[in-house]
């Protein structure tokens, strides 16, 4: 999988090793959610204006959050949730907000490129279909980051 980062904040330096660490983290989501080696992700790391713009342009909320996820393969009502994981294309952007992941990560005891690579996991599955609006759904995404992240060394 070809992955794109772009680091677009200066409240925190991130050295090559994080970033190495952010793309090594999507191509082992990929590897284990069975995405091809032709698809296409984009990794966006922002400071907390920038995703307070875009979470009120694109979800009406005007305030910042840690991650967004903006899927080209978006699915309506009645449409199955899943796209199929093995079909190469550009799957869509995963938007990181830099300074509320420091804060979450102090806040739950953690290193910050542990809490970033959680949320580039969490955007990534959202990416594929993932979602938790119910507790179910929740319990999958959940299962699934925790995972992922365990492969990589990262867990809680």
């Amino acid at each position: 999988m070809e992955c794109s980062i772009n680091n677009q904040q200066d409240d925190y330096p991130l050295g090559e090793e994080l970033i190495s660490l952010l793309e090594k983290v999507l191509q082992e989501a990929a590897a284990m959610e069975g995405v091809g080696p032709g698809t296409e992700v984009g990794l966006t790391l922002v400071d907390d204006a920038a995703i307070q713009d875009l979470n009120r342009t694109y979800r009406g909320i005007d305030a910042p959050t840690d991650v967004l996820s903006f899927a080209l393969e978006e699915t309506g009502p009645g449409e199955p949730a899943f796209v199929d994981p093995g079909v190469d294309r550009l799957l869509g952007d995963i938007v990181v907000a830099v300074p509320t992941a420091a804060r979450q990560a102090q806040n739950y005891g953690h290193s910050l490129a542990r809490e970033l690579a959680f949320l580039t996991v969490h955007g990534f599955l959202h990416l594929l279909g993932y979602d938790h609006g119910t507790e179910e759904e929740a319990a999958r995404m959940e299962a699934r980051q925790e995972a992922i992240l365990a492969r990589m060394g990262l867990e809680r």
